[in-house]
């Protein structure tokens, strides 16, 4: 497909509870978003928001037609189609891009998905089975609605295959990571984006030792040398590093056996524990969610996001020991960019690293919340996934989009 005949990028972003889009016109080699939203809740009281580029919110309401049943992430995919119908009916749908989670070992860059590649997609749901089904849901989805359109898979541990062999492999008999029990790391396209921020600011690669804090309801840590990955927290699934809203984070691998064995716990039972009721919302009792954690007077929540703080020094300094120093620490997320405690309590906590906090600089939000005597910067910065998966989709049909 020629550059001039490009009309519009949609994206497609399926994560354990949520859905987000965003529809891109495309002219003059950028890519301008024209529509975006989420569907937020799936499994319980799921939310359809819509809005437009400008700002402006074109939908924001309760999944409608499913009474008191818990939409699914098939409605909620559903809901998308019919909202960019009613929002862009002009909107002439070139490409489809899509996150995918897991991409193995085979995936280390994005393809155009063809019946093998999506065979390969279901290969993997049980590394990450929170994610992986509901990834290759939304490409049947967009393939039943856009039936003549390419579809584009963008693998979140790509961005991981950088790394050096030796922070890939687990400390167990190697015919185990020749068959795949290895770290891949997770968080990939988010990474990309804020490297690709920095690059800009930088003349073109992300220059220096950089510590990207991913912090939100899925959690995550990487270091970074020279827009490069070296060392993540995640590992062998999403499961694994920081806790999470429900995900429990790193664990000893023997409360499983315990679990199994003196508990009488089936591995469904145990999957559902470690992915869906830890984390957060195990640790405090009340919820996952670090806003009615932080708006709650229970100790059990002080607990919780005491725990949270806590986990994230220590694994920031396991990579900071990767880089062998700090240049940068920047955050992102849903908590790395809207809970300023939580980000003074761990730039507070890593003043040994030469690192200060300009406290006014953020409570007020600002882009850079270090102090200007500071050795090392620290920045909050906004991920963008979705134009990350919209350029490589776009360039994976052959038109080159600009940052």
């Amino acid at each position: 497909m020629k550059a001039q005949d490009a009309d519009h990028v949609l994206t497609l972003n399926a994560g354990s509870s949520s859905i987000k889009f965003a529809l891109f016109g495309c002219a003059d080699g950028v890519a301008r978003l024209r529509l975006g939203g989420l569907v937020d809740g799936l499994g319980s009281r799921a939310r359809l928001r819509v809005n437009h580029a400008g700002g402006g919110i074109a939908h924001d309401g309760p999944l409608a037609g499913f009474g008191a049943a818990a939409p699914t992430h098939a409605d909620g995919l559903a809901a998308i189609l019919a909202a960019l119908k009613e929002h862009a009916a002009d909107a002439k749908v070139a490409v489809v891009g899509h996150r995918i989670v897991h991409g193995g070992t085979g995936f280390d860059h994005p393809v155009v998905i063809d019946d093998a590649v999506l065979e390969a997609i279901a290969g993997l749901e049980p590394l990450a089975p929170l994610h992986q089904p509901h990834n290759r849901a939304g490409v049947q989805a967009a393939m039943a609605a856009f039936p003549r359109v390419p579809q584009v898979a963008c693998f979140d541990t790509a961005f991981h295959r950088s790394q050096p062999e030796l922070n890939q492999r687990f400390a167990i008999p190697r015919a185990l990571h020749d068959r795949g029990v290895r770290r891949y790391g997770f968080h990939g396209l988010s990474y990309e984006s804020i490297c690709a921020r920095l690059g800009a600011e930088d003349g073109g690669t992300a220059r220096g030792r950089i510590v990207v804090a991913h912090l939100g309801n899925g959690a995550s840590l990487c270091a970074i040398r020279d827009g490069r990955s070296v060392a993540t927290t995640m590992s062998f699934s999403p499961l694994d590093g920081l806790p999470m809203g429900t995900r429990c984070g790193r664990l000893d691998a023997a409360v499983v056996l315990y679990l199994l064995e003196r508990e009488s716990m089936g591995a469904a039972r145990i999957a559902t524990l470690l992915y869906r009721e830890s984390g957060l919302a195990g640790l405090s009792g009340i919820s996952g969610d670090m806003r009615e954690l932080a708006a709650s007077p229970d100790a059990a929540a002080r607990e919780a996001i005491d725990y949270f703080v806590e986990h994230a020094c220590r694994e920031i300094a396991a990579m900071v020991a990767a880089l062998d120093g700090l240049d940068r620490l920047v955050f992102t997320g849903g908590i790395g960019e809207n809970f300023a405690a939580v980000r003074a309590r761990i730039v507070e906590r890593l003043a040994w690293t030469g690192l200060a906090l300009d406290a006014g600089a953020n409570d007020r939000g600002a882009a850079t919340i270090s102090a200007p005597s500071s050795a090392i910067e620290a920045r909050v910065m906004h991920t963008d996934e979705e134009g990350v998966i919209a350029r490589h989709a776009a360039r994976a049909i052959g038109i080159v989009l600009r940052d």
